[in-house]
């Protein structure tokens, strides 16, 4: 797959599906040891994060990320709103102090006007759109309404019954805000900045939308969500909440809008009214997010339409005010360290924050069991792998199948072969990732975690679907019933073993 360090979506139309999609990052700064301009442009480079958006156009943030390429998203701050919504001089004055002194050094490609105005400053909603006109006329004075779009995210609690998607609408009561803003995406090739959150849609249900539904993970065809009117079916929670807000705006006949998702994630850490706030489930969101979101899916309703995502967000915040999964949505902690390792295999290296250049060999998900046999007794013979670890009552023994021991003896023979090309194939079976496979006890060689000195390992919940019972030269298995499978995943998505 070629390596996607995507466009932003500056002049996309949903006519098209030719521009790719992108994942940035959102940042936030209620850190008591904030990272300072410099520590945080080089965490971005060092992620090869290209996207950023800022909750303001702080000076010296933007000066750090001169020359760097990256595309920015500032912001005018939720307290500054009404000045520049009642002023078009104060709107050019904010455009030259905090546009117009860095560009083109700093690559900023896009303002957001406020933040979730309608739902957090409804005071400020009249000037809403005023804000956006006179920010937009400051930008075409200076010759920059082409690179710099202008757009206002929302929460998407705007859209009212969101499901089924084709019945969505947004408030009526914000009518007479929300039309003119959506005139105005439309008259300036903008598009709509909606913030997306699964993780507070899942709470709120009270059990009515399943855990897997939210986390992107599977489900069964009998298990998806099938809009009644359009016959779509929806496997989870983001793209249901895109596609109704595509609904809304097409019930106010506005079609050809697209939509960039500026928040969206979840949190890894919660009280213990937050169960669900978890390491593991963060990690398989962020994971199966960023997987469906470079690989141009779209929606049901817009198949194959970029629906770029920022996450939220680069550090835990622990200044934050609130519970305490407020404080811990993001991906690093204040010494640039991940919460939980970010990977992205085979579709480029944005949000691979392996600094040790780790690789692994590991089984390929959905090969077939007999295959994947065959290659497990090869490495474990031919091949002169030591597998006693995957011996009864040896550490990398469980869980007891075939994907799981052979992803170990794949990977034991990588290392062992110097990671040389061609080594990791196994007649198709077998692909490399970033990802760490050890888990628990297991700590598979190459991995960091063999000196004690990092172990990356997570792992979902077990699987039901697999009942082989694995085999490395008979020699090391018993057969006595059905075994689970675990499927291991490191942070992000496109690692072999992770859901397909």
């Amino acid at each position: 797959m070629a390596v996607l360090l995507l466009l932003f979506l500056s002049a996309v139309s949903l006519v098209s599906a030719a521009e790719d999609a992108f994942v940035g990052v959102n940042l936030g700064t209620d850190l008591s040891d904030m990272p300072s301009p410099t520590e945080v442009v080089a965490l971005l480079k060092a992620q090869n994060i290209r996207h950023i958006r800022l909750y303001d156009a702080d000076r010296a943030m933007l000066l750090a990320l001169a020359d760097t390429g990256i595309q920015v998203t500032v912001s005018v701050p939720n307290d500054q709103l009404l000045g520049i919504g009642q002023s078009n001089a104060t709107a050019a004055n904010w455009i030259t102090r905090n546009v117009i002194a860095h560009v083109p050094a700093t690559n900023i490609t896009a303002i957001a006007v406020g933040s979730e105005v309608l739902t957090a400053l409804p005071n400020a909603a009249p000037v809403l759109v005023s804000a956006l006109k006179f920010i937009h006329s400051a930008l075409v004075a200076s010759n920059l309404d082409r690179q710099i779009k202008v757009s206002t995210p929302h929460s998407s609690s705007i859209i009212l019954d969101s499901f089924p998607p084709s019945q969505a609408f947004f408030n009526r009561s914000w009518d007479k805000v929300m039309v003119p803003v959506l005139k105005f995406l439309q008259s300036t090739d903008s598009y709509l900045m909606l913030n997306v959150y699964p993780y507070y849609d899942y709470m709120q249900s009270n059990g009515v939308i399943p855990l897997d539904y939210a986390l992107f993970r599977p489900l069964p065809p009998n298990k998806e969500a099938v809009d009644a009117n359009t016959l779509l079916h929806y496997t989870n929670v983001f793209d249901a909440i895109v596609d109704a807000a595509y609904f809304a705006m097409s019930y106010l006949n506005i079609t050809n809008i697209p939509i960039v998702v500026t928040e969206s994630g979840w949190p890894s850490k919660g009280d213990s009214a937050e169960p669900d706030a978890t390491l593991d489930n963060a990690n398989t969101y962020n994971s199966n997010l960023i997987r469906h979101v470079l690989n141009n899916t779209g929606t049901p309703k817009h198949p194959g339409i970029a629906v770029s995502t920022y996450i939220y967000e680069l550090y835990n915040e622990d200044l934050r005010p609130g519970s305490v999964s407020e404080k811990n949505w993001g991906l690093f902690d204040a010494n640039g360290l991940p919460i939980y390792i970010l990977h992205l295999t085979g579709a480029g290296t944005v949000l691979a924050n392996d600094t040790t250049n780790q690789t692994f060999c590991v089984a390929k998900e959905g090969s077939d069991r007999k295959m994947l046999q065959a290659a497990l007794d090869w490495a474990c013979g031919p091949g002169k792998v030591d597998c006693s670890p995957m011996l009864q009552g040896q550490p990398c023994y469980e869980p007891d199948n075939v994907v799981t021991h052979a992803t170990y003896a794949f990977n034991a023979y990588f290392q062992k072969m110097a990671k040389s090309p061609g080594t990791c194939d196994f007649k198709g079976v077998a692909t490399i990732t970033t990802t760490d496979p050890s888990h628990g006890p297991c700590i598979f060689p190459g991995s960091a975690g063999r000196n004690g000195t990092f172990d990356n390992s997570t792992s979902l919940a077990p699987s039901s679907n697999s009942t082989a019972t694995s085999g490395c030269l008979s020699l090391f298995f018993h057969s006595g019933g059905s075994f689970t499978s675990s499927v291991i995943v490191g942070f992000l998505l496109l690692s072999a073993v992770l859901f397909l």
